[in-house]
């Protein structure tokens, strides 16, 4: 469910929310073939099935970057901030990649507003953005990401 806010005080007021959580994201083998073609990373772990399951994690990889860039898919799930001129992503204060998401898993994104400041006609917003994997207890990767909010 959709939380929505309209103005820079109801931010303020969320901070050490948490918004639930998104839907499941299916991370295929064409998910990750399709980013590795955007982004030139071609590296085994993440496209040669065999040599793969042979390796460390016994299938194809997810990559990191992947994953942190699923968030912005299905944030618009938990969060949505009305009334604004523009919304940006600004830039991540921390990001771990935790855990690897191997092929065929399903992840989602939990969120949680962490701090919320003023900026030139808006505020900045720091939400803590935890990619779950579907089965386990510990997540894909941890982001502190930033947006601005313009009103």
């Amino acid at each position: 469910m959709t939380t929505t806010f309209s103005s820079p005080d109801e931010l303020k007021a969320a901070v050490g929310s948490h918004l639930g959580h998104s839907s499941w994201i299916d991370i295929t083998q064409d998910r990750i073939d399709e980013f590795a073609r955007a982004t030139g990373d071609f590296q085994w772990i993440h496209i040669d099935a065999e040599r793969a399951a042979a390796g460390p994690f016994g299938a194809t990889i997810a990559h990191g970057y992947l994953t942190m860039s699923l968030t912005n898919m299905v944030r618009t799930e938990l969060l949505r901030v009305d009334n604004t001129k523009l919304a940006i992503n600004y830039g991540v204060n921390k990001v771990r990649f935790l855990t690897p998401v191997k092929v065929n898993s399903r992840v989602r994104l939990a969120l949680e507003i962490i701090e919320v400041t003023d900026v030139a006609g808006g505020v900045q917003v720091v939400c803590r953005d935890t990619m779950e994997i579907d089965g386990s207890d510990k997540p894909a990767c941890v982001i502190e990401s930033i947006s601005r909010y313009l009103f």
